[in-house]
């Protein structure tokens, strides 16, 4: 699971374990988001065809209310980018505006709701990224939650010492960014800190180790081989429909 603050609270995003997509191979569902973000280029008619299927998708893998609410934290930058792309040039350019950072906002939902940071590293891997890097990737996207953990902790310490309070409206802003600094420098100092640990037990447990072999193997099955299929079958009639 991971945790994102918010406005003093937190927000957890879980693995949605009852989704189709999740029995998928993590290759699939890297594959099929690729596909989706690389239809922002499409023009307006081929984007509002996409956007539907692209629902009809995430409604199938039940993970269509996880994508509505990363669109709908977007939501007063999609309103204001409507009202000045239509004001100033046109409705047809403000629609796909907005249509295309929907999709950018919604296009990894079904990767990242469905997939463990295990299973990101293991499909890095096999994209030949170097075990290093797919190691860092796949630990700083497990490590989301405990960096916001400890944000909150430290802004509820400074708080209760009366180094730090939110800002109360527009005037007190500029004291709230200077204040920014009694929050930021122990923050570093923790993450640093963390690093260096988990640097240290990934080397004793045989990081650097050349002959080094995962415990679980991706495989295709039936399901991978229907959707990319699929994928490729709506990616071809995008490309040429006239």
């Amino acid at each position: 699971m991971i945790r994102l603050g918010t406005a003093g609270r937190a927000r957890s995003l879980a693995l949605v374990e009852r989704s189709p997509l999740r029995r998928a191979d993590p290759r699939t569902k890297l594959a099929l988001s690729l596909c989706a973000s690389l239809a922002v280029m499409l023009e307006l008619e081929r984007l509002a065809v996409f956007m539907g299927l692209y629902v009809l998708v995430l409604l199938w893998a039940r993970l269509l209310p996880e994508a509505g609410r990363q669109v709908w934290r977007l939501k007063w930058v999609l309103l204001v980018l409507l009202v000045v792309d239509w004001w100033l040039v046109s409705l047809e350019l403000a629609l796909i505006i907005v249509l295309r950072l929907t999709l950018l906002a919604g296009a990894f939902a079904l990767f990242f709701s469905t997939t463990t940071p295990g299973e990101l590293r293991l499909a890095l891997e096999w994209m030949r990224v170097p075990y290093r890097y797919a190691f860092s990737l796949s630990l700083a996207f497990q490590s989301v939650g405990l960096l916001d953990d400890e944000w909150r902790a430290i802004r509820e310490a400074q708080r209760a010492r009366g180094a730090w309070a939110p800002p109360a409206g527009w005037r007190g802003l500029g004291a709230w960014v200077r204040d920014l600094v009694s929050l930021s420098v122990p923050a570093i100092v923790m993450t640093t800190r963390r690093a260096w640990a988990v640097t240290e037990a990934a080397y004793a447990r045989g990081f650097d180790s050349p002959h080094r072999r995962p415990y679980r193997q991706l495989s295709m099955g039936r399901l991978d081989w229907i959707l990319l299929a699929g994928c490729a079958a709506v990616a071809a009639a995008l490309i040429f429909w006239r």
